[in-house]
């Protein structure tokens, strides 16, 4: 593929002539990036291996669904390259609550991005940390220079990685779904990261594989569902409820994350919410018999 369609894709962000580059501009995109465009990795439970090609991965989104960093950040840096953002593709290490990895970059389990020339008074350097794949992480932007930053209800820290040399630490939230992430400034391409998308796509082991998440964030917090669990992170309590049916689940799925999911035929559908609501009442039970 050699181009992809750049006004479809803006319209998917509810954005029309953003400009030339700017930072403003910069964060309104990053906004209507993460606030419209879920994180999903719905298709790793239907069995599917799906194309991380940046072009392959702005056609799924204009075509109204999400993705996971690989999908996410590639896309998201198409569609900055070609609104004239000088953009950089950066292999990074993430590390999740649930089952920790060791910090670095090696592994290549995150894509994350950086945008250069656009100096502002909070950003003398003119470099950015971009990154819309995080799922409950950034909101807009950060300056890439160390410092601690609030966006709604988390605060994170940026700083020079202690395992990466010359690279940079991402710490993330304690109320967040991820420790922190680092990466590395040389700058990386699509093949350094296809073996580690087949493993979380695949493996056993892959949380993308044993747990259905869907996160979407926007400015006041995030909105997460896991399995058949609704949860709101915000300003205040954590608000929670359990989706019983597998109406209300794809209604969820539809208004509250804008995932119509009209690539899904019937027999899909029943087949992805089977799988979910399976795992769900596997979990209840064994939570069930720890509080017993």
């Amino acid at each position: 593929m050699t181009g992809f369609d750049v006004s479809g894709y803006l319209r998917r962000l509810g954005l029309s002539a953003p400009g030339p580059p700017s930072v403003a501009g910069l964060r309104a995109l990053h906004a209507a990036q993460v606030e419209r465009v879920a994180y999903e990795a719905l298709d790793v439970q239907l069995g599917r291996l799906t194309s991380i090609d940046p072009y392959d991965s702005a056609e799924r989104i204009v075509s109204g669904r999400g993705g996971y960093c690989y999908h996410l950040n590639g896309a998201f840096s198409l569609l900055l390259g070609a609104l004239g953002y000088d953009v950089s593709w950066h292999r990074a290490g993430v590390q999740v609550r649930h089952a920790p990895e060791p910090p670095g970059v090696e592994l290549a389990n995150h894509l994350a991005l950086t945008v250069r020339g656009l100096p502002a008074e909070d950003c003398p350097e003119g470099v950015w940390l971009v990154d819309a794949g995080l799922g409950d992480g950034l909101h807009e932007p950060l300056p890439l220079r160390a410092g601690e930053y609030v966006q709604g209800p988390f605060r994170f820290r940026l700083r020079p990685s202690e395992v990466e040399p010359g690279g940079w630490r991402l710490d993330h939230d304690p109320r967040g779904a991820f420790i922190g992430m680092d990466f590395g400034l040389r700058t990386a391409v699509v093949g350094e990261f296809l073996d580690r998308h087949h493993h979380l796509s695949t493996s056993p082991e892959s949380g993308y594989v044993r747990t259905c998440t869907v996160l979407r964030r926007d400015a006041d917090g995030v909105d997460a569902l896991t399995g058949c669990v609704l949860r709101r992170i915000g300003s205040g309590p954590d608000q929670r409820r359990v989706l019983d049916s597998q109406e209300e689940w794809y209604a969820v799925l539809t208004g509250l994350f804008g995932l119509a999911l009209t690539d899904l035929d019937a027999a899909a559908r029943e087949a992805l919410w089977g799988r979910v609501h399976r795992a769900h009442e596997d979990w209840s039970a064994g939570r069930d018999l720890v509080n017993d």
